[in-house]
């Protein structure tokens, strides 16, 4: 199955929720979603290249529902990847949870970004710099910036209730620099390692984190 494909399946898919997709148009972005295929860190255009086993595909949906955004995202092997490549899925992952934990009131985001990295780095893989989480509700891109690293500042913004955030660790299976392709979009790794991207947009409450894009079971309505 080609990317394109992808994408046309998951804006019919977003249609039948009453939706539209949040991505096309943004900037001047031209899909529906960001597939991103290996060593493509995020923003991977759909095309007709064809997915083949082993290759590891970052799927980005952002959609826009009854005014308000929602913002995912999540790396799956195409029938199965190398234990290498599993191994940094799988850290991905742990590391967003790790970051999400951290999303309680009181905390700052800075606590969120120094959970991410601690992990990664302690797996020996790289974290992204050039690219960050970030505050999502009404527009795509609100405040405060969510770094995946502890940027060094001295003061960090305080999580409140109410507060909805982005958190998506972007990490490297080699060096955590990035490069931007000639089409504008598709950032890859500088050294053509694999790069995996986990997102859930996290509601910060007077308690437990809440995640606002919990994958719902095939065919179910939202509420």
């Amino acid at each position: 199955m080609s990317t394109r494909q992808i994408d046309n399946f998951a804006a019919e898919r977003i249609r039948s929720y009453d939706a539209k997709s949040a991505f096309i148009g943004y900037r001047g972005y031209p899909c529906q979603t960001c597939l991103s295929v290996n060593d493509e860190v995020v923003h991977g255009l759909a095309t007709e290249r064809e997915l083949k086993f082993g290759d590891i595909l970052s799927i980005d949906v952002g959609v826009v529902h009854k005014g308000f955004i929602g913002d995912t995202a999540r790396t799956i092997s195409v029938g199965g990847c190398s234990l290498a490549a599993q191994r940094l899925l799988d850290v991905t992952e742990q590391s967003l949870y790790l970051g999400i934990a951290q999303a309680r009131p009181g905390n700052r985001v800075v606590d969120i970004s120094i959970a991410v990295q601690q992990y990664v780095e302690a797996n020996h893989f790289g974290v992204v710099r050039e690219f960050v989480g970030h505050g999502v509700g009404r527009s795509m891109h609100e405040e405060p910036q969510v770094p995946n690293f502890d940027e060094g500042k001295k003061s960090s913004p305080k999580l409140k209730p109410g507060m909805t955030i982005a958190i998506e660790p972007m990490v490297n299976a080699g060096r955590p620099e990035v490069k931007i392709l000639k089409d504008g979009w598709t950032v890859v790794t500088q050294d053509g390692s694999l790069s995996a991207h986990f997102e859930h947009t996290v509601l910060v409450t007077d308690g437990e984190p809440e995640i606002l894009t919990w994958v719902k079971p095939s065919g179910s309505k939202p509420e």
